[in-house]
C-alpha cells in the first residue's frame, strides 16, 4: 500500500450524494474520510482550489507518515500533477522539479541527468515534498537532511499567492520558515535542489558487540562518510551499517535480507518470550545465518531497502553526545517492559542545519528510530520510550509518533515563534489548520 486508497479519474472526487473516499496512511495507523479529493492539474487551479474549497484543506503525499498530518474530514489535495523533472543544470549541478515527485522517480531521472542526491534515507517511495516537509532524512555526520539542498521552493499558501522562495535572495527566511512545514504553509508545487555528481559507494554491513558501539559512539558515527546501526532487543550485537565513496566497479547488490531477519526475529519471539535467556542465546544463533553485506552499488541503488512488513515507528531527535545514555536506557527499558517488541532500533546521525523547525535545527543529531509491528498495540511502549528521549532534549521526527503539543514542541525549537509569524501571514484564516495541527502549534482550529 504505497500510495492512498483514492481514484485518479476527476479533478474533484466524492460529490454530492457519493460515500466520500477513504484515505489510510501505509501502517494503516490513520484513516480519513474527506468529504472531497481535489486533484488540480496546474498552478491556477490550485490557486482557486485552495481559495475557495471546503476547510480545512491538507496536501497529500505517499502516505508515509505515521503523525496524522493529512487527516482531514474536509478536502484532501493531491497534487500528483505537480511530477516530474521540469529543468536541470549539468554545469551548476542543479535540477528543478515537481513537488509530488517520487524519490524513486526522482533519483533515477537524476542519474539519466548525470545528477546525484547528496544522501538518501532508505526508504524511496515517499514524494519528495512529503519528505522535505517533515524534516527526513539519511545518516552521515557532515549530511543533511533532504530540505538542506533546496536552493528554491515554489508554493501556494493558503490565500491562493504564488511564493518564489530563494537560499540566496530577499526571501531566505521565508525559506528557511517554509522549508519543513508540515505542510501548514502552503501546497509545494516545485523545489530547485543543489545535487552532486553520480557516485557509487562501498557499503558494509556486519554485526559488531553492543558495548563497543556504545563506549566508541561519537569516534565510531564520523568514521566513515556514512555509518547507522540496529540495536536488536535480546541480542548483544549490533547491526552496523557503514558506506563510503569509492571510485571501483558496481557490483550486484545482494538480495535484501531484511525481512528474513525479521521473521526470524518475530518467531523467536513467539517460541521463546518467557524464557529471556534461551530468547537472547537462540536470537545469537539465528543471526549467524544473516549474512553480512560488502558490495560496491551505484548511489541511487545503494541507498533503499524494500519495507514489506508494516509497522509503525517514533523517532527522535537527540544532540549527538546524548545517544549511547538514551540508548543505555532504552535497550532494558525495552527488553525487560516490552518483550513483544522484536523490531531493530535504528540509530543515524545528521548535521546540523538552520531550517526554523528542522530537528536538527542548530546542533549535530543523533536520530533514534523505535518501531511496533502495525497489527498489535504500540503507544504504551512509545509513551514509555518517549519519556527518555524527552529527558535528553529529544525532538521529534514530523511524520513520526509522538505525543507533543505546542506547550511541550515551542522550548525545543529556538525559532518556533518566528516559523509561526510568518506562517500566519501565509494561512491567516488557518485554512490549512486542522485539530491535530492546531494542537502542534497552538492554533484555533
Amino acid at each position: 500500500m504505497d500510495q492512498p486508497r483514492t481514484r485518479p479519474d476527476k479533478d474533484l472526487t466524492a460529490p454530492s450524494g457519493k460515500a466520500p473516499e477513504i484515505w489510510s496512511n501505509w501502517s494503516g495507523s490513520v484513516r480519513a474520510r474527506p468529504s472531497a479529493i481535489a486533484r488540480p492539474q496546474d498552478v491556477e487551479a490550485l490557486s482557486r482550489l485552495i481559495r475557495t474549497g471546503s476547510g480545512p484543506l491538507r496536501i497529500m503525499g505517499a502516505g508515509h507518515s505515521f503523525t496524522p498530518l493529512v487527516e482531514t474530514q474536509a478536502t484532501l489535495i493531491d497534487l500528483s500533477a505537480f511530477s516530474g523533472l521540469h529543468d536541470h543544470d549539468a554545469a551548476a549541478l542543479t535540477a528543478r522539479f515537481g513537488a509530488a515527485t517520487r524519490i524513486s522517480a526522482l533519483t533515477r531521472a537524476l542519474d539519466e541527468a548525470g545528477q546525484a542526491l547528496p544522501n538518501m534515507g532508505d526508504v524511496d517511495v515517499q514524494t519528495f515534498a512529503g519528505a522535505i516537509a517533515t524534516g527526513t532524512h539519511g545518516s552521515g555526520h557532515t549530511l543533511g537532511a533532504y530540505h538542506t539542498h533546496l536552493l528554491g521552493l515554489e508554493l501556494v499558501d493558503a490565500r491562493g499567492r504564488c511564493h518564489q522562495l530563494t537560499r540566496d535572495g530577499d526571501n531566505a527566511d521565508l525559506l528557511k520558515a517554509a522549508a519543513v512545514s508540515l505542510g501548514s504553509f502552503g501546497a509545494m508545487t516545485a523545489m530547485t535542489v543543489q545535487n552532486v555528481k553520480p557516485y557509487r559507494l562501498h557499503r558494509r554491513r556486519a554485526f559488531v558487540p553492543l558495548d563497543a558501539v556504545l563506549e566508541g559512539f561519537e569516534a565510531l558515527m564520523r568514521e566513515s562518510r556514512s555509518v547507522e546501526f540496529f540495536v536488536i532487543p535480546h541480542a548483544a550485537n549490533v547491526l552496523l551499517s557503514r558506506a563510503d565513496i569509492v571510485d571501483l566497479p558496481a557490483e550486484i547488490r545482494p538480495p535484501d535480507d531484511d525481512e528474513m531477519a525479521l521473521t526470524l526475529l518475530r518467531m523467536m519471539r513467539g517460541l521463546f518470550s518467557r524464557v529471556p535467556a534461551i530468547r537472547r542465546a537462540m536470537i545469537a544463533a539465528a543471526l549467524r545465518l544473516v549474512p553480512e553485506e560488502d558490495f560496491v552499488e551505484d548511489w541511487l541503488k545503494a541507498y533503499p531497502n524494500e519495507r514489506r512488513t508494516r509497522f509503525n515507528e517514533m523517532e527522535y531527535h537527540l544532540p549527538l553526545e546524548a545517544g549511547p545514555a538514551v540508548l543505555r536506557q532504552l535497550i532494558p527499558l525495552t527488553e525487560r517492559h516490552f518483550p513483544r517488541v522484536y523490531f531493530p532500533m535504528e540509530v543515524r546521525v545528521v548535521a546540523a542545519d538552520d531550517a526554523w523547525l528542522s530537528p536538527f535545527y542548530g546542533r549535530e543529531t543523533c536520530s533514534i528510530a523505535i518501531h511496533h509491528d502495525a497489527s498489535e498495540k504500540c503507544h504504551g511502549y512509545f509513551r514509555a520510550a518517549e519519556e527518555i528521549f524527552l529527558r535528553h532534549d529529544g525532538r521529534p521526527h514530523w511524520g513520526k509518533m509522538h505525543n507533543l503539543t505546542a506547550r511541550e514542541l515551542a522550548p525545543l525549537y529556538p525559532r518556533f515563534a518566528d516559523a509561526l509569524a510568518v506562517r500566519r501571514d501565509f494561512d491567516p484564516e488557518n485554512r490549512l489548520v486542522t485539530p491535530y495541527m492546531a494542537r502542534l502549534f497552538g492554533l484555533d482550529a
